[in-house]
């Protein structure tokens, strides 16, 4: 069964057009109205749902019901670490998503090859975060780490 994160508030009952990134996401895995769905929101639990309409762009899905599901350490760790350059970041934080991190501080090191300032490093963080969120999907986490 497919699971999207998506991050808006989620209803048993509600019916709602996915964002953008999960609409793509569920027309490149080819679902058609009446495929189930699990939708999470990153806080916690999960949403069974129901395709009710594939357009070109968009989909339509209806909020079934919440299923509670807690996959999570039961204390919260955070992994400080050195910025790494090209794409190393990328891959530890698939990792530190995937065994249950709370969150990933990126730490500026005197000797550190990879400089962030200003709009490249919201870009770079932003980046981040859709990493972070793609893993989630992916290990079956409820919660997105920061």
């Amino acid at each position: 069964m497919l699971r999207l994160h998506v991050d808006v508030p989620l209803a048993a009952g509600a019916t709602l057009d996915l964002p953008p990134g999960a609409a793509r996401h569920a027309q490149v895995r080819r679902v058609q109205p009446g495929d189930e769905l699990q939708l999470f929101n990153g806080l916690g639990g999960e949403w069974l749902g129901r395709v009710q309409a594939m357009g070109r762009q968009s989909v339509s899905v209806q909020v079934l019901s919440y299923v509670e599901a807690d996959r999570e350490l039961p204390w919260a760790v955070t992994l400080a670490v050195g910025m790494p350059a090209n794409e190393r970041m990328d891959w530890l934080l698939e990792k530190a998503t995937e065994l249950g991190a709370v969150s990933v501080q990126p730490l500026l090191c005197e000797r550190a090859v990879l400089r962030l300032d200003g709009e490249r490093a919201e870009r770079k963080r932003e980046h981040w975060q859709a990493q972070a969120v793609a893993a989630a999907e992916q290990c079956g986490r409820t919660r997105v780490p920061q």
